[in-house]
């Protein structure tokens, strides 16, 4: 795509620069290991593991989902910026994501044409995103909150990457919030008032983890999430197989503790998942864990070396949503998690991601002393114009 010609979504790649399906190893590799040069000068940035990132993107080639695609953009042969697309659950709505790239206006034009062509050829009609690949993957572009590192799971990137995204015609269309707690503080007496609904109730019962059935109890907070978000804003269900997964990856990092689920006459009707922040204890393995840095990092989890963590789910089924008593609920559950991380001496929490229009989940955890201090756009924007010359 180097040659410089019109192409039918109207966006023009200059000489000099070409976009590269990536369909080898090779170039695998190259699109996992582009942040390296990216981030060199930015503190806050942390590598990922970088058998983590060969897991979530999977095969490449002949074998990878006709669902989606990645490409790298090179400047005179050198690795410049990357990005993905895929179908949404929607055929006629695609998403784009794994965004990085160099602040170059032609290198954002040359990696868009790609991503929104490949969607368009799909009957896609719209693009939204970042999506790493899914909304219950790493979601959202960094837009505020560049002086912190991100948390466990959770995206980072470069203040220019929005301004880019707006030059190309892309628009908000969800904010997403991440809240940041200290978890030493005092609970307010009206949040205590209402979290007595639940203690007050001898049919809700309040417990832990039971390592012994983990998987079981996965399925749990999974089945708890998918009825609690049914209906909200880009809601996508969890899967089986993403159950499997998640159960799989989750069990040597998770402690018991990081599990809260609440019970009515013995059924599972509300929970929060905690996770420790494993970004902390990664920092300075440069995305590797071999030879030494899996020791290093299940040594320094078994320990607790760790001063912070993040509730990434959490949830109450629908049919108490809206009552005091879900409230209450919900309360409890968060109330057990920060008992646990005083318990372990975790003092900084971060609740991520809520809606901006969630005002119920919000007002809860504002009402615990959190306050929002990173915000993550989603974008989009409307394909089927772009047939036309701007």
């Amino acid at each position: 795509m180097g040659d410089g010609t019109e192409r039918p979504w109207n966006r023009t790649v200059k000489p000099g620069i070409d976009v590269v399906a990536v369909d080898s190893k090779t170039l695998r590799e190259a699109f996992i290991r582009l942040p390296w040069s990216l981030y060199g000068d930015d503190p806050n940035w942390v590598p990922p593991l970088l058998m983590n990132e060969r897991k979530r993107i999977g095969a490449v080639g002949a074998g990878m989902d006709a669902r989606r695609q990645l490409w790298i953009a090179r400047v005179d042969g050198k690795p410049a910026g990357r990005i993905s697309a895929q179908l949404g659950r929607d055929e006629d709505h695609g998403h784009f994501g794994w965004i990085e790239a160099i602040d170059s206006d032609a290198v954002f034009d040359a990696l868009f044409a790609a991503a929104e062509g490949w969607l368009l050829v799909r009957g896609a009609g719209r693009c939204s995103g970042p999506f790493s690949f899914t909304i219950n993957d790493e979601s959202g572009l960094l837009v505020d909150g560049f002086d912190t590192p991100p948390m466990i799971l959770m995206p980072h990137g470069r203040p220019y990457y929005a301004r880019q995204l707006e030059r190309l015609g892309y628009r908000k269309e969800m904010d997403l919030l991440a809240y940041r707690i200290d978890t030493r503080t005092p609970l307010p007496r009206s949040v205590e008032k209402i979290r007595r609904l639940v203690s007050d109730d001898p049919r809700i019962t309040l417990r832990q983890m039971r390592r012994e059935r983990f998987e079981d109890e996965i399925r749990t907070v999974l089945d708890l999430f998918n009825d609690a978000w049914s209906g909200n804003w880009g809601f996508e269900p969890f899967s089986e197989a993403h159950i499997a997964e998640m159960a799989k990856d989750l069990k040597p990092l998770l402690p018991a503790p990081a599990f809260s689920v609440a019970e009515y006459d013995g059924r599972p009707v509300a929970f929060a998942l905690g996770l420790p922040n494993i970004n902390e204890m990664i920092r300075d393995l440069n995305g590797r864990l071999f030879p030494l840095g899996w020791a290093r990092l299940l040594y320094r989890i078994k320990t607790g070396r760790y001063a912070s963590g993040r509730l990434p789910l959490m949830g109450v089924r629908k049919e108490f949503q809206g009552t005091p008593l879900g409230a209450a609920l919900a309360v409890a559950v968060i109330e057990q998690l920060r008992a646990a991380c005083l318990k372990h001496e975790v003092y900084m929490g971060e609740l991520s991601w809520v809606l901006e229009t969630n005002k119920g989940v919000r007002s809860i955890i504002e009402a615990f002393g959190a306050q929002a201090y990173k915000t993550y756009r989603i974008f989009t924007r409307d394909l089927a114009p772009a047939k036309a010359a701007r």
